[in-house]
């Protein structure tokens, strides 16, 4: 088992790499990074936003035409929201086995802050594993400081470290021994 972690051209360059390979480490499953094939369906331009949750729809239909099993991470730089919220960092939903994470609002420009690579590797680092946690069945944690913290603003976000908690991490051991049974069954 893997995590596919679909970049698309749009999102910020360079940071691949270091993204995926932390992902991965938080996680303990290997991750691959590849090209967005994903239609990006659910732009509103009232909005200037996508619809996090038709994008998601798009995924589950690529990922059924070409059989993937795996979880699914798109990162994407257009602003993300979701029905009921005026923006999100990004939204999983684990019944497709797929999340998305905007780079928009990780960014401080997007802020009117200098801008720093650094910041914003770490945010798509945190809020990618956390979508991704999704995906292996946890659900937001009380620790401000785990990966699962379900953070309201860039500044909870920061706060949080690149770690799951105890709590998590036992559950997360859990889920990914469930899913490497069902793989050999």
């Amino acid at each position: 088992m893997h995590i596919h972690i679909f970049w698309d051209s749009m999102a910020p360059e360079g940071f691949q790499v270091p993204v995926a390979r932390s992902i991965s480490a938080i996680i303990g499953v290997p991750a691959t990074v590849t090209e967005n094939p994903v239609r990006m369906m659910g732009y509103v331009n009232a909005r200037r936003q996508i619809d996090a949750q038709i994008l998601l729809d798009s995924l589950s239909a690529y990922k059924h035409r070409h059989d993937i099993h795996e979880p699914v991470l798109i990162v994407v730089s257009q602003d993300l929201f979701r029905e009921g919220s005026s923006s999100v960092f990004g939204l999983a939903r684990e019944s497709v086995g797929g999340a998305v994470v905007s780079s928009a609002r990780l960014s401080n420009e997007f802020y009117g802050k200098t801008g720093d690579d650094s910041d914003i590797i770490d945010r798509l680092i945190k809020e990618g594993t956390h979508e991704v946690g999704h995906l292996f069945g946890l659900g937001h944690c009380e620790d401000r400081e785990c990966i699962m913290f379900r953070p309201d603003s860039l500044d909870e976000l920061d706060g949080k470290k690149k770690i799951l908690c105890d709590s998590c991490r036992g559950k997360l051991e859990t889920a990914r021994s469930e899913r490497e049974l069902d793989v050999f069954t």
